[in-house]
């Protein structure tokens, strides 16, 4: 179980600083997957790798010179599986997959999500259980490093193999692709990286379109930004205990140690931690005999998030280290047996994907509310409506506001489940369905979403703390401030009303690129999770 990565929050948010990544014997780390997709690290294939490539095509070559009974090798497709295909039209059956399957429609996948199927095709199919040639996993490698990236409708899929037929086609010089921000047919994106194309050769169009590996690398970028922003929700909330002037009895060690939830428990040392050299949370300790729910219960609601999240990247590592390939190859001595069976299900991917969602809203959901109580004068302990310099002429933050509400709305539309839906398909021969292409999709969505909540929040938040007269109530904490300098650093103070939309993204890049993370530990040890 040595390739299978585990969760460590010490390099939550710290993807962009790795330069190389290599798929050997041991397990590529989420982080190392995300600096390959997002960030463009450079990625190797090791000896290792190649070599146990290498003895499984010598076992597919064996079964198409035996001409063995094996799905996809000398069968159709489907429900065409009962088609016994001619050794001399092997190639062409392959060919016809790639073509056929690249029928999903609508706006292109974003060149990272491609760069993630792409990762995981290597990832799965590098196993040593599918047949596929190394020549073209090295094709693909090649191609992510060079930055070829192809033109992928994203929308349409069940599974993935309408999209991963799109993102392939590149690979025998068909379909689209851009090249140094160019669109371009396959051929030329390939011809101009200094690239050559392939013809599939026997099983390789059917490994180039099996599996749930697209699903499940865009379900890993959801999952790694929803475990930025949950570190970063936390940051979050000791800054609206700072500006709200809560007590921090709230999240006392006593309290949280009758909840066993770790999660909780750290969510609540987090807090502490950050908010250990406050003179604010000093003098309002005992202020009051407790704060309203948005601010006592964030230990518990940030908790019970995590642990979804927890659980949710304990399947999908084990996905992304799994060989997710139909047929499997397997080497029985010297023989070796073509194995047939549903490796390529995505339950596990989509039910965590939906699981996300469900996390991400929860954690959403409380940063909106911390954003309405700290722009809403009734409630925010004295400071100016919407933190407005002049209000009535000024607005400041009140519309920003009514965009963290509309992105809570979008975010609960999206935690419907994707996997509690089914139709079937290819006559009725793959009949249950698990829907996990699109489970990733609102995934993704929605952690992007909460980024967007805990930006326009974090804005809210700098603002109060340049009006908090700290000679009255008391000094930040180091941490907290530093977050607030870093913002300032971008974002001037608010002394009038302004277009305040490219703000929201900037501060929205802090929070994805894990800066606004990685700021606060500067000052505290590591956050739990």
């Amino acid at each position: 179980m040595e390739h299978i990565a585990t969760l460590d929050p010490s390099k939550i948010g710290r993807a962009n600083e790795i330069t190389q990544v290599t798929i050997g014997a041991g397990a590529v780390s989420l982080e190392e997957f995300v600096a390959v997709s997002r960030y463009g690290a450079k990625l190797v294939l090791s000896q290792e790798y190649l070599e146990r490539v290498t003895k499984s095509r010598a076992l597919v070559e064996k079964f198409l010179a035996e001409n063995r009974a094996i799905y996809g090798l000398t069968t159709g497709f489907g429900d065409n599986v009962r088609k016994v295909i001619p050794q001399e039209e092997a190639v062409q059956l392959q060919l016809n997959i790639l073509r056929s399957h690249a029928a999903s429609v609508g706006k292109p996948l974003s060149a990272e999500c491609v760069r993630a199927n792409w990762l995981m095709q290597l990832l799965s199919l590098g196993r040593g259980y599918s047949g596929i040639r190394p020549e073209m996993l090295s094709l693909i490698v090649d191609c992510l490093n060079e930055g070829v990236v192809p033109y992928a409708p994203a929308e349409g899929s069940i599974q993935s193999l309408s999209v991963e037929a799109n993102i392939n086609l590149v690979l025998i010089g068909e379909g689209r692709a851009w090249y140094k921000g160019e669109l371009l047919s396959g051929r030329e994106a390939l011809e101009r990286a200094g690239l050559k194309p392939l013809m599939p050769a026997c099983k390789e169009g059917l490994c180039l379109t099996n599996g749930i590996n697209g699903a499940t690398g865009i379900a890993l970028i959801a999952l790694y930004d929803s475990l930025v922003g949950a570190q970063t929700a936390d940051v979050a909330a000791a800054m609206a205990y700072e500006s709200l002037r809560g007590t921090i009895m709230g999240c006392d060690v006593r309290l949280h140690s009758l909840k066993y939830h770790s999660e909780q428990s750290g969510s609540a040392e987090n807090i502490r931690n950050l908010l250990a050299d406050s003179g604010i949370m000093a003098k309002y300790k005992n202020a009051k005999v407790q704060d309203p729910y948005i601010l006592r219960s964030i230990p518990q609601v940030h908790g019970a998030a995590k642990r979804f999240l927890r659980d949710a990247a304990t399947s999908l590592l084990r996905e992304m280290a799994s060989c997710n390939d139909n047929p499997i190859v397997w080497p029985e001595n010297e023989d070796g047996e073509g194995l047939m069976g549903g490796n390529f299900d995505g339950t596990y991917t989509g039910a965590y994907a939906d699981t996300i969602c469900i996390a991400d809203a929860n954690l959403g959901k409380f940063s909106e509310r911390r954003m309405d109580r700290l722009t809403n004068r009734h409630f925010n302990g004295g400071y100016p409506p919407f933190l407005a310099e002049k209000p009535g002429v000024n607005n400041c933050y009140m519309i920003a506001q009514y965009t963290s509400a509309g992105l809570v709305s979008e975010i609960r539309s999206l935690c419907i489940p994707a996997t509690g839906d089914s139709i079937p398909v290819s006559a009725n021969w793959e009949d249950p369905i698990p829907m996990a292409w699109w489970a990733a999709m609102k995934a993704a969505q929605v952690a992007e979403k909460l980024e967007y909540l805990l930006a326009i929040e974090l804005m809210a938040q700098a603002r109060a703390f340049d009006l908090t007269d700290t000679s009255v109530h008391g000094t930040f904490a180091k941490a907290t401030m530093n977050v607030h300098d870093l913002i300032r650093t971008k974002i001037p103070p608010v002394t009038e009303d302004r277009h305040f939309g490219p703000e929201i993204e900037t501060v929205h890049q802090m929070v994805k690129h894990g800066d606004i993370l990685k700021t606060a530990e500067k000052e505290s040890e590591t956050l739990k999770f």
